[in-house]
């Protein structure tokens, strides 16, 4: 876990070098759109004890309307260095669903040391169309339950396929309760942000305040 007074003392720092930041916040929540700086996801990435097999090195930027990730990850057995340009195009949230659909571009694997396990094997030999990713992910043999679709640069996901989820009751009340009314309109960056915009539909307060008295 982090700890909570580091993060204060990183904000108020950011914020302290950057005091424009505020006056963007303000414009960008009365049009229901929220920024976060890219470099606060650099310092969170950089400071949570991840598990051990989980990526490292993660490095994160942007390439506007997408943002750009690169982490270090064992890929049966192999070092391998990934990187990729991600766009949202879709996220649908409801008690039922939650589905967010991304497009993958520039994705580029490089080995992190010799190798002639068969996935080195297919990165050397440029045999991976690394420009249709989703055709890739659409014919893993074990290929998660949470992968809803797969085909040529795009990959949907839908959270609530992990049992996990599914099963939170707290949180299929609280979806049943914010989604009438609020939902999220698109994830996009420009250089130094990751901006989420917010859609209000006041037509669906009805069901979200039987929702709250718990006729849903």
């Amino acid at each position: 876990m982090l700890d909570a007074r580091d993060l204060l003392t990183a904000a108020v720092d950011y914020i302290r070098r950057n005091p424009d930041e505020l006056v963007k916040a303000a414009v960008n929540a009365a049009g229901l759109r929220f920024g976060v700086p890219i470099a606060a996801l650099r310092y969170l990435t950089a400071q949570a004890k991840l598990p051990k097999k989980a990526p490292k090195d993660i490095d994160i930027g942007s390439s506007p309307p997408a943002i750009r990730i690169s982490l270090s990850v064992d890929a049966m057995g192999t070092p391998v260095r990934a990187s990729a340009a991600i766009k949202i195009d879709e996220i649908d949230f409801s008690p039922e669903s939650m589905r967010i659909g991304v497009k993958l571009s520039d994705v580029k694997l490089a080995l992190l040391g010799e190798s002639d396990a068969p996935v080195a094997t297919l990165i050397k030999s440029g045999a991976l169309d690394l420009s249709k990713p989703g055709n890739l992910v659409k014919f893993l043999p074990k290929r998660p339950g949470a992968i809803v679709e797969a085909d040529g640069d795009r990959i949907v996901v839908d959270l609530m396929k992990v049992p996990a989820i599914a099963e939170n009751a707290r949180l299929r009340r609280l979806l049943a309760i914010v989604t009438p009314v609020i939902n999220v309109r698109a994830v996009e960056t420009d250089r130094d942000h990751v901006y989420i915009a917010l859609k209000a539909s006041p037509r669906g307060l009805p069901r979200a305040l039987a929702a709250l008295r718990g006729r849903l």
